[in-house]
């Protein structure tokens, strides 16, 4: 009998050390994979950073000059569509996870949002082409692109906001209502505190999917050639993205400006690594902030 559990009490024990080895090779092969990515666009895209690709105008069809207009464009995008998709995707979890009761309004609601996550970003393009740029009038816009972005990730904000929601406790909840606050001082004084480092996941989320997307500013405020910065949220701009990739696929010399597209995309990870590492920042401080409470 007792050879018997030796013998299963083995084989448990190396099941399990196969399942761990095969969890360790993949996670080391998906880190090695990203550093090989990085590595390829930096050692490909160095050669052009200067301080003059960074801060200049382009010129010579793109294939000269610097990338300073389309830096400014996406920054431009990422905030607009911060502005909108944030507040809006926090109070929708807020309602969906606070106020709404389980039921099939919530199921829809929920079933609603996971549908939004899988539609493909090309379809945000023409929807906000369609509506921002021709029903509403906006035009080709940073307010057209970034209202467009913002609904792009929405369904993000969203669902990472109600999961950190959810994560909260109950009884804070019934501590604070058994002390005479409302539900709503309940919510944004007791709940959202303590989630708000969570919730700053999907703002990190967002931000590196807004800063990467081609598709919907094609349709709604990407320009190909505009050598100027813009002055109000009804110009086009430049984006990095859109940038990308037209003069590595359809420049007026596509070789010559090779180098100058790995750079681009060398900017453009530095610009959402730099973003990530501030949300980050921002998700300890808030962290901090609780822990002390």
């Amino acid at each position: 009998m007792n050879s018997e559990n030796n013998k299963l009490a083995r084989k448990k024990r190396i099941s399990q050390n196969i399942a761990f080895g095969i969890f360790t090779v993949v996670s080391y092969a998906i880190v090695a994979l990203l550093f090989v990515i990085l590595a390829f666009i930096v050692i490909k895209g160095i050669s052009v950073i200067s301080w003059e690709f960074i801060t200049a105008m382009p010129s010579d069809g793109m294939t000269e000059g610097g990338i300073f207009p389309a830096i400014v464009g996406t920054l431009c995008l990422v905030f607009a569509s911060m502005v909108f998709a944030f507040p809006v995707g926090v109070l929708a979890a807020i309602y969906m996870n606070e106020y709404v009761k389980d039921g099939w309004v919530k199921k829809i609601i929920k079933q609603m949002t996971n549908n939004l996550a899988g539609v493909p970003s090309i379809v945000f393009g023409l929807f906000g082409m369609s509506l921002f740029v021709n029903k509403l009038g906006f035009g080709d816009s940073i307010l057209a692109g970034g209202l467009t972005l913002g609904l792009l990730v929405l369904p993000v904000v969203i669902r990472t906001t109600e999961e950190s929601l959810k994560a909260v406790d109950a009884t804070f909840r019934q501590a604070s209502l058994g002390l005479g606050a409302t539900k709503w001082q309940t919510t944004s004084k007791v709940v959202l505190p303590i989630a708000f480092p969570n919730i700053i996941t999907g703002l990190i989320l967002s931000i590196g999917r807004v800063s990467g997307e081609t598709a919907p500013i094609l349709f709604t405020v990407a320009a190909y050639f505009l050598p100027k910065l813009p002055s109000s949220v009804f110009d086009q701009a430049m984006a990095l993205p859109y940038h990308l990739y037209v003069i590595a696929t359809s420049g007026t010399n596509i070789e010559k400006s090779r180098a100058m597209a790995y750079g681009t995309a060398l900017i453009l990870i530095l610009i959402v690594l730099i973003s990530n590492l501030l949300a980050n920042a921002l998700r300890k401080y808030y962290g901090k902030k609780v822990k002390m409470n």
